[in-house]
């Protein structure tokens, strides 16, 4: 692999909160697929890539290069991440374990075909659905069902 993909911020991050996507490394002007992957709690595989082309410096700033193709078009720095689609037709992209991360797996790919370019560059980013501090509280009254989320630090729970 020869190409860095920089992600900001690194690791981990909440599943609403931007992340910046760059790839380092590249040759001036070189075509590239981008591509990102994820499996739901069931083992459904969902996918998005983009055709980019690096800058003169051999730099790909997804804030800064539009897509030239792929599952979307355009300046779109999160478009990896909201065009992501399952495998399998008509499945729902659900998050039912708030608790658990969605592990993202990004690819750099060789070229514009987003199945035969040689691997350049690869790295995981982590998806929070639930900031650290935040208590669940289940919540039963009647026939009603629900979990109450609790901001860190509030100690009796607040007025609902």
């Amino acid at each position: 692999m020869t190409a860095t993909l920089i992600l900001e911020p690194a690791g981990r991050c909440c599943w609403d909160e931007p992340v910046r996507i760059a790839v380092r490394g590249l040759a001036p002007k070189q075509p590239v697929t981008l591509r990102a992957s994820l499996r739901d709690e069931k083992g459904a595989l969902f996918r998005a890539h983009a055709r980019y082309r690096a800058d003169a410096a051999g730099l790909l700033d997804l804030a800064r290069a539009p897509a030239l193709g792929g599952s979307f078009a355009g300046l779109e720095p999160m478009g990896l991440l909201w065009a992501l689609e399952p495998e399998k037709p008509f499945w729902r992209f659900l998050k039912r374990d708030v608790r658990t991360p969605f592990a993202v797996e990004l690819e750099v790919l060789d070229g514009h075909d987003p199945e035969a370019g040689r691997l350049l560059g690869r790295a995981v980013h982590e998806r929070d659905f639930l900031r650290p501090g935040v208590r669940r509280e289940p919540v039963r009254a009647g026939r009603v069902r629900a979990t109450l989320f609790l901001p860190p630090g509030d100690p009796g729970g607040g007025s609902v």
